[in-house]
């Protein structure tokens, strides 16, 4: 098989630029708030060293403690993969929901210390219009670029904030080499009065202010399958990569933190301290290009949240956590509309909580550290399970750290969420709860998914972290899967292999448009193959014959258009019953969907024949959201006729058939509706769109997700092969095709390729919470073809009440 070229990440340093944007930040905008918490409680001398070398020490047991996540996980899903294996479901669904509000806090902080970068050299946008600062407005206008161009793709991305991450290290180590040439290396004190019941509060809320220096280390797990080599490989790789971001940001803190102390006033709220020092310590015009580097890091940090957005809705969308809708790609290959809503949601906060950084840093850095603890205490149970296997001194110290590392993330939890539960802390308490529910809604009505979409919806989110920009996870060379041989009698014996159902009695819908009679065509074409009886159907609202007190005149008038109704299918019925047809006329009044639903059920209806739109005539009713209501509510099959121009009118032929299927039974009930095609002498052609996308749609080439599309391409095959070896047996010619992977989009597309003349599906036919939550790939179809579909709706035959 031909190869490719890879474009893995080859080593740490290339995995600490493509993931190291979001930590590398921290020490840009963490000091501000840390120093006006500590400075106020006049206990700065006391506490400032203790709670940085908490912090310090607590990066070190939780990078140790992701040493062995990178070990135990290495497909990339990292602490979210290892809680799932160690807890269950319900953990994917709250580490789902908690990353959920975490993006969106990163876009938050990452925007809004991006604005104080600009403000601190233009102090004019702190004024304000109308009561809302102008950097407000800025953040506002940055949010929806930064949103644009991550829905252009990767590559788009990648060209406007690649160089950030290698820009902003080299921030950081000029201002450690800065501050140790000025004024040498002085190291925080680690004061134990910081610990005294007086001040022990102090400490502790400074160390969780700076603890959002570790809100990006999850990433580096993540980062795990994007690496070349073995398992082992991969995962010292990846932790290499934490160690060069995690270390520059300790080293930032104990060499610079001390001078930023010194050196910035706090209470000058105009700049900000990290700016202040940075004037102080480098020559000009380095702060000047410092503050630019911090805007783009900060910009990049931003549109990482973005894009890990995009990866984690694909990912739960394969997983069946979220409607398909919200995970649909755009056309630059990446899910848009999650994106657009977090800018919605963020734009706005900013308009009414403003974009200081300290207004959100506490409630991001809550959120990441129950993430943290649910990764320890799963690290630490899957120990404790390996300990009582094999006991060894070695795998003792290694749990006793691990769970030193939970019990320091679960402390910290703890003390942001007492801190700050009234401020928006206890959002998380209903957040939390609803997207669980959610999580859970959708999956209980999509039901679990394939083993492949399951491992598929694993890969999407082990890219979440934002792998960077500029960063491809690539693949080797091609996995050849040669196509399992086709065997008929593997298929179980199923319904549609002996039933067949030719239509009896065909119902037109019409509202007194030419759109509406052209479903006529098409109906008579069916009644005259099939023998079948036609009823042509009018419904009049309901108040029609319910609007009392009536005048003479108003009964009169009623009467008048009642009978002009009448007269108007009578009419049509007289010219079909003269070609030799079994017509008869329905007059009806109530709302349309419920009362031809209704009429469908007590006259035994086995197909009705729709037009999409009416928009002409008298009534005006069958517009295209009634047409939609009737399929969502239909009982019985439809077959849905797209008006065109009375001159294009043309008898169909129903010559070239496509069915999709996709080796359910649900699917597979469309079939014994296709054998009835005989009398029509159609081809039939069996489309299998594999549940696995191809491996360019993540605008990467990946290895494992190529393996599995040809996986599940030769199994569609194989499956198509023996349905359509079947229907040959019963006079039905038939051929496969294997393509495609986006439903809606691929139908339509091979619709037109093929020049088919009919499109055969069966449909859930939801209305309600069900069409807003998991929408119709059914009326997707219907709105971008002009061909018929014939649409077979699976539930229970009933009228509607």
């Amino acid at each position: 098989m031909a190869g490719h070229v890879s474009h893995k990440l080859t080593n740490s340093f290339e995995g600490a630029l493509a993931g190291g944007g979001d930590p590398a930040t921290s020490p840009l905008y963490v000091f501000g708030p840390f120093l006006r918490l500590i400075v106020v409680g006049g206990v700065a001398q006391i506490t400032f060293g203790a709670s940085i070398w908490l912090v310090v020490v607590t990066i070190a047991v939780v990078s140790a403690m992701y040493r062995l996540v990178m070990v135990w996980v290495s497909d990339g899903s990292g602490g979210s993969g290892l809680s799932e294996e160690e807890f269950g479901g319900w953990a994917v669904k709250i580490n789902a929901a908690i990353t959920v509000i975490e993006y969106t806090l990163t876009f938050l902080v990452s925007m809004a210390a991006m604005v104080t970068f600009i403000a601190d050299r233009a102090p004019v946008l702190n004024e304000k219009i109308i009561g809302i600062q102008y950097r407000t407005f800025v953040a506002i206008i940055l949010s929806v670029v930064t949103g644009w161009l991550v829905n252009r793709g990767p590559k788009t991305a990648a060209r406007a904030f690649g160089p950030a991450t290698a820009a902003v290290l080299l921030l950081l180590y000029a201002m450690m080499i800065a501050t140790i040439w000025k004024y040498g290396l002085h190291l925080p004190d680690f004061n134990l009065e910081a610990f005294s019941a007086h001040n022990l509060h102090i400490t502790f809320g400074g160390f969780t202010r700076m603890l959002a220096v570790m809100t990006g280390i999850e990433v580096f797990a993540n980062l795990v399958a994007a690496y070349d080599g073995s398992s082992e490989v991969r995962g010292r790789k990846a932790f290499g990569s934490l160690l060069i971001i995690m270390g520059t940001t300790s080293l930032t803190m104990i060499i610079v933190g001390p001078a930023i102390f010194e050196l910035a006033d706090p209470h000058l709220h105009e700049v900000s301290v990290f700016t202040q020092t940075m004037d102080i310590l480098l020559p000009a015009p380095l702060p000047y290009i410092g503050t630019f580097i911090g805007i783009a890091v900060l910009l990049s940090a931003s549109a990482a949240a973005s894009q890990g957005v995009q990866n984690l809705f694909l990912g739960l969308k394969d997983r069946h956590y979220i409607p398909a809708f919200l995970g649909q790609r755009n056309r630059f290959d990446v899910a848009d509309k999650p994106v657009w809503w977090q800018i919605g949601i963020v734009s706005v906060i900013f308009l009414l909580a403003g974009t200081n950084e300290e207004t959100y840093l506490a409630l991001y850095a809550a959120g990441v550290f129950i993430l943290l603890s649910m990764t320890g205490w799963a690290a630490a149970k899957r120990l404790g399970r390996s300990l009582k296997e094999k006991f060894s001194g070695g795998n003792l110290a290694t749990l006793i750290g691990t769970i030193l590392a939970s019990i320091l993330t679960t402390g910290a939890t703890i003390v942001i969420f007492m801190e700050r539960f009234s401020e928006g802390a206890w959002m998380y308490f209903i957040l939390v709860p609803l997207l669980y529910a959610g999580f859970t809604y959708v999956r209980n009505r999509l039901g679990a998914p394939s083993e492949a979409q399951e491992r598929l919806g694993q890969l999407e989110e082990a890219m979440q972290g934002g792998f960077g920009f500029g960063q491809v996870i690539g693949a080797g060379d091609e996995v050849p899967v040669t196509p399992a041989p086709v065997d008929v009698q593997a298929i179980p014996a199923r319904p549609w292999q002996k039933q067949v159902t030719p239509p009896t009695h065909v119902l037109v819908p019409l509202d007194g448009s030419s759109f509406a009679e052209q479903a006529l065509v098409t109906a008579k074409t069916l009644a005259q193959a099939y023998k079948a009886k036609l009823t042509l159907a009018t419904v009049v609202p309901q108040g029609w014959v319910k609007s009392l007190p009536m005048t003479d005149e108003d009964k009169q008038n009623l009467d008048k258009n009642l009978q002009g109704k009448l007269d108007y299918l009578d009419g049509i019925a007289e010219k079909l019953s003269a070609e030799g047809l079994d017509v008869q006329t329905r007059l009806r009044a109530g709302t349309v969907a419920e009362t031809l639903n209704n009429l469908a059920v007590e006259e035994g209806i086995d197909l009705a024949v729709i037009t999409t739109h009416g928009r002409s005539g008298f009534g005006r009713w069958l517009t295209g959201s009634v047409a939609h209501r009737i399929i969502q509510l239909m009982t019985c099959p439809m077959l849905v006729v797209r008006p065109v121009e009375e001159a294009k009118v043309v008898v169909p032929t129903f010559r070239r058939i496509l069915v999709t299927l996709d080796g359910s039974e649900f699917a597979e009930r469309v079939l014994p509706f296709v054998k009835a095609s005989v009398p029509f002498g159609s081809e039939v052609i069996l489309l299998g769109i594999p549940e696995i996308p191809e491996a360019e749609e993540f605008g990467a080439v990946v290895e494992e997700i190529q393996s599995l599309r040809l996986e599940a391409e030769a199994k569609s095959r194989s499956y198509l092969e023996g349905v359509a070896a079947s229907l040959k047996s019963d006079g039905v010619p038939a051929r496969v095709l294997v393509t495609g992977s986006r439903p809606a989009e691929t139908i339509v597309s091979v619709m037109e390729a093929e020049n088919v003349d009919v499109l055969m599906m069966a449909t859930h036919g939801r209305g309600g919470l069900d069409r807003l939550f998991m929408g119709s790939t059914a009326e997707r179809i219907i709105q971008h073809t002009s061909r018929p579909v014939f649409l077979l709706p699976i539930h229970e035959r009933r009228a509607a009440t």
